[in-house]
């Protein structure tokens, strides 16, 4: 299902994203050497709780998962990638950690995603790979205006993160959003510009670039969720929600603090 939102709905957006964006924002400030993942999904339920908001994981359970995700948050670190689900470790100085939140208020789900260095310095490999995921990001926003294709955005990713030197795993990528967390269309992180869904005011779009620093191949941890390089390289993961106007993309997920 692909869904066009209205101006009002737009707007309900606008909040979500809004206070993802903040609530990432402040995860990242509280998160230092020695915190646990656990803590973090803690801190988040409390304050996707006090917003009046619902988290879009807790009772995820899609066909590739081992549901319910039973969590507020994915967490991330070093050779994981995706859907991380939190566990008792603490967090050492130097570790890649992503955090990916997905909440929903007002009836319309935002969906974003931030990688950093836990105590803030760490191999300089990690942080090119943040950036280059930061960079794609950015590049593909920018290909999405009115008229434009998925294809064109899937382009303008993949050129950024093979020119960084990264190869890409086509099996998961970015989505449509709306008064769900995933919806079509499928956005991958590489493609052939002029194809697929032509884009329209109205369209929420989640694009999410990630790569691995020396593979495209996953593997699943035993909790039946986590994704892992195949050969335990470090990882990076960068996603805004951003909603398509006359005029061209609006990022709904920055912090307002």
């Amino acid at each position: 299902m692909i869904e066009i939102l209205n101006p009002a709905e737009v707007a309900r957006g606008r909040e979500t994203g809004a206070l993802v964006a903040d609530i990432l924002q402040t995860l990242k400030r509280r998160t230092t050497v020695g915190t646990s993942l656990l803590e973090i999904d803690r801190w988040t339920a409390t304050m996707i709780i006090e917003a009046g908001a619902q988290s879009c994981y807790v009772d995820y359970a899609p066909s590739f998962g081992r549901g319910p995700f039973g969590h507020y948050i994915c967490t991330a670190v070093n050779d994981a990638v995706l859907h991380g689900r939190p566990s008792g470790y603490r967090l050492a100085e130097g570790d890649l950690l992503t955090l990916d939140l997905a909440v929903i208020k007002g009836g319309v789900a935002a969906d974003s995603a931030i990688s950093f260095i836990v105590g803030g310095t760490g191999p300089a490999e990690s942080v090119a790979m943040i950036d280059a995921t930061e960079r794609a990001l950015a590049a593909g926003i920018a290909a999405a205006v009115p008229g434009a294709r998925i294809g064109d955005l899937s382009f303008a990713i993949g050129t950024v993160l093979v020119d960084a030197g990264y190869s890409i795993n086509t099996e998961y990528g970015g989505h449509g959003i709306g008064s769900t967390m995933h919806q079509d269309p499928h956005i991958s992180n590489t493609g052939r510009p002029g194809r697929g869904y032509k884009l329209r005011p109205g369209l929420l779009l989640a694009l999410e670039p990630w790569v691995m620093a020396d593979t495209a191949e996953l593997v699943t941890d035993a909790d039946g969720w986590t994704l892992r390089s195949a050969t335990g390289c470090r990882t990076a993961h960068s996603e805004h929600t951003i909603a398509i106007t006359e005029e061209g993309a609006e990022i709904l997920t920055l912090p307002r603090t």
